[in-house]
């Protein structure tokens, strides 16, 4: 008698929100960016529409010290909630007030990526608060180095030093993201892929890379959750939804 199947990896659709618009940037450079739709609500409209159970958004002033784009995120997570479609925010969430103000405007998780190196515990305080399906963190890195604001700073830290203590604060949910490939469709670094998942063990979330329907045949056979899936899909090079695995 053979077991259940593993689950298929869920493919979540990204929404990189800059200057008020729906953009792509090729290696997290703000530079080098590819508008795909002038209303960041018309993208996640469009996900939403096409069967997306949640959508990843993305402040990237935030995230570099630019600016915010805190509004049409508001309308967005409302919007969504409103149909059913959960919705997580990153960039730029480095205090709890901020935190606090994304989750009671229906934001459904947060997701903390900067603050875990400058202020580590505010992970633990707000997984107290708010319980572990709430807070996500994504550790952005250039091979194993993490890097901060907007990727545009490296914390001189490696992914195998930051994982055990984020285990021990209670954090279920991981985000994983290889710098170098975001927004390049040059496919997903197994070894890489690898390494991470030896190094976190609950649920882990990849990006950066992904580019076809082998790159999600990778991710199921290194027993990786799901993947934050950008320029792939807005595209095409990744048919949304994902179908014939």
């Amino acid at each position: 008698m053979t077991g259940a199947a593993a689950p298929l990896p869920l493919v979540i659709p990204c929404v990189d929100i800059q200057s008020g618009r729906a953009v792509r940037l090729l290696g997290g450079d703000p530079d080098r960016e590819t508008v795909y739709f002038d209303s960041p609500l018309d993208a996640a409209r469009h996900w939403a529409g096409l069967g997306a159970g949640l959508v990843h958004l993305v402040d990237l002033d935030a995230a570099t010290g630019r600016g915010e784009n805190r509004g049409v995120i508001q309308q967005i997570a409302a919007e969504l909630g409103g149909s059913g479609v959960q919705v997580e925010v990153g960039g730029g969430i480095r205090d709890r007030d901020t935190a606090e103000e994304l989750l009671s405007a229906g934001v459904h998780r947060i997701v903390i990526g900067t603050a875990v190196v400058r202020e580590p515990e505010l992970v633990g305080e707000l997984i107290r608060l708010h319980g572990p399906e709430r807070v996500v963190v994504s550790l952005d890195a250039r091979g194993l180095e993490v890097a901060t604001h907007g990727w545009a700073q490296g914390s001189g830290l490696r992914v195998a030093d930051l994982t055990p203590s984020l285990a021990d604060a209670g954090l279920k949910t991981l985000i994983f993201t290889d710098v170098t490939r975001d927004g390049t469709l040059r496919g997903l670094d197994r070894e890489l892929m690898r390494t991470v998942r030896r190094l976190w063990t609950n649920t882990l979330i990849v990006g950066g890379g992904v580019a076809t329907l082998d790159d999600v045949r990778l991710l199921a056979e290194e027993g990786i959750q799901g993947a934050v899936v950008g320029r792939a899909i807005y595209e095409g090079t990744l048919g949304y939804p994902v179908t014939g695995l």
